[in-house]
């Protein structure tokens, strides 16, 4: 497999630049692929050759922030999802992806193209939380009948109410009491 030409590296990285800044500024109604070309210089052709549509373009913005901002694990429960959660945190608060989720939840009730961005998108941001859980799981550090799938609403939703719904910052001791409180009621099982 051959690496990817950097000149599409560098158009992609510019184009999704100019994408956040138009999000931040204008929401989704600025972020058109002729207000992304204006201001980035990349042709409309090359825009939508690697984003057919304006959903993949809030996703892509999304998505590279994610991808970023994924932190390295230790093996140690309380500190990986303390450092997960951290990182979801700071996604909430960087203003370019707290506006593009507020777009992706608004109109996925009503688009399938953002439903489907949204449910990629949920993938995506749960996977580095899911792994942690099931390494947990798996290693005996987390009951062995925990449901996955609950325990990432309980760590994910407090954040994301608070920040999307309630429109109220909050700070990292928030996000690691939410920590704290999901191991208190998940504790690691005693030796057999």
């Amino acid at each position: 497999m051959r690496p990817p030409d950097p000149r599409t590296v560098r158009s992609r990285d510019t184009a999704l630049v100019s994408a956040r800044e138009l999000l931040i500024e204008q929401g989704l109604s600025g972020l058109t692929h002729g207000a992304v070309a204006a201001r980035s210089g990349i042709s409309r052709a090359t825009l939508y050759r690697l984003w057919p549509e304006a959903p993949d373009l809030v996703r892509a913005t999304v998505v590279q922030h994610i991808t970023l901002s994924r932190p390295p694990r230790t093996g140690e429960l309380r500190a990986d999802l303390r450092a997960a959660l951290s990182a979801t945190h700071a996604m909430l608060h960087e203003p370019a992806v707290e506006q593009g989720m507020r777009v992706i939840v608004e109109r996925a009730g009503v688009d399938p193209g953002f439903a489907a961005v949204k449910e990629a998108l949920y993938r995506t941001g749960t996977e580095p939380v899911r792994e942690i859980l099931t390494a947990a799981v798996t290693e005996g550090d987390l009951p062995p009948d925990l449901d996955v799938d609950l325990a990432l609403d309980q760590l994910h939703g407090p954040l994301f109410f608070r920040r999307l719904i309630a429109n109220r910052p909050f700070d990292l001791e928030y996000t690691w009491s939410v920590v704290d409180d999901f191991l208190r009621a998940n504790p690691k099982p005693p030796l057999q």
